[in-house]
């Protein structure tokens, strides 16, 4: 069973969905679904019509939510191909899909760390410019000029 956090809207008709249906459904594009299946990124074969087109379950699509989200979150093609990769395989591997989770969890929580800091410059340099247009010397901001201006 594939965990995800979100449900889709609605149950996914026995005869499956098309790829249009699917890609309205999942939110990428048909061209980014057949793509994650080129990659090697679904864990499951995806079934196709007699005539040969894809046929998405619902499986397919949680598991391409999944596939979205940690792609959202920075994680590498290769990550998400070597977790499918541990999925697919089956059980006996859920200590390397944790660690390949954790590792990845830590790497989003850096960057977030980062992103607040950089945030903090910006609340100051807004802080910066109310002041000084509150002041009425907003003149006074810096300005790449010949002249040397007062710092913010």
């Amino acid at each position: 069973m594939v965990e995800v956090n979100r449900q889709l809207p609605d149950a996914v008709p026995a005869r499956g969905l098309s790829i249009a249906e699917a890609a309205r459904r999942t939110g990428v594009s048909a061209h980014t679904l057949r793509y994650y299946e080129r990659a090697g990124l679904v864990v499951t074969p995806v079934d196709r019509t007699h005539g040969g087109r894809r046929r998405y379950r619902e499986l397919d699509l949680e598991w391409i939510t999944i596939c979205t989200r940690l792609r959202a979150t920075g994680m590498s093609i290769k990550g998400i191909r070597r977790y499918a990769e541990l999925v697919a395989a089956g059980r006996g591997n859920e200590q390397e899909r944790l660690a390949l989770l954790e590792s990845h969890r830590d790497e989003v929580l850096a960057g977030i760390a980062e992103s607040q800091e950089h945030l903090k410059l910006i609340a100051h340099k807004i802080d910066v410019y109310r002041g000084r247009l509150a002041a009425g010397d907003a003149d006074r901001l810096w300005a790449p000029t010949a002249q040397r201006a007062p710092r913010e």
